[in-house]
């Protein structure tokens, strides 16, 4: 039975062209590495901000994202009865996304900590200083002041269908449901940093 498998797989590798095989490959790599260099910007924002936030009265942890199922960093202030329920996104583009299922894990977190005086959902945004631009099939990069927005999603906590939140460079927010896009207003959370 193993030797049919063999035999079958060396078969399938003979009817794709060696080139074919090698770009397929190549592309394979590239997309690993794009997703590796996403994932670790994307803990970086996250492994800062839980180090910006554990001051003073603040208590700050990264509970693993969305591998985990939970919402990116959960922070506390237990002098001041306060609950941070908070997703963060970074990147290079001019429009970062939080998608739908995201705003619902943290707000499930959120409503298991009732006993809190002050509870929000934090949408975190960082928009690096290098500005990904595609021309002419190539990706290059221009150089642009940092922008962080923290906006507070409280007002999706009675809906059932929550929106995509799209944040612009400029600190605009978009919902986006059902292939529509609609301008709507969020309020700045100050952070304690």
């Amino acid at each position: 039975m193993q030797n049919i498998l063999i035999n079958q797989a060396q078969t399938y590798q003979a009817l794709v062209p060696v080139n074919k095989r090698k770009l397929n490959f190549g592309l394979e790599q590239v997309y690993v590495k794009l997703n590796r260099i996403r994932r670790s910007r994307g803990y970086s924002f996250e492994h800062v901000l839980v180090q910006k936030l554990n001051s003073n009265s603040w208590n700050a942890r990264r509970l693993g994202g969305s591998s985990a199922n939970l919402p990116d960093i959960i922070a506390v202030n237990n002098e001041e009865s306060i609950f941070l329920s908070i997703e963060a996104k970074s990147g290079t583009a001019d429009n970062l996304y939080v998608q739908s299922d995201q705003i619902q894990r943290c707000f499930q977190l959120r409503n298991m900590f009732k006993v809190y005086k002050t509870t929000h959902v934090i949408l975190a945004f960082k928009f690096m200083q290098k500005k990904r631009i595609r021309e002419e099939g190539k990706t290059a990069y221009r150089h642009r002041k940092l922008q962080e927005y923290y906006k507070i999603a409280d007002k999706y906590s009675k809906m059932k269908n929550l929106p995509v939140i799209k944040c612009t460079y400029d600190g605009r927010t978009y919902e986006l449901m059902n292939s529509h896009t609609r301008r709507c207003i969020m309020k700045d959370y100050v952070m304690p940093f």
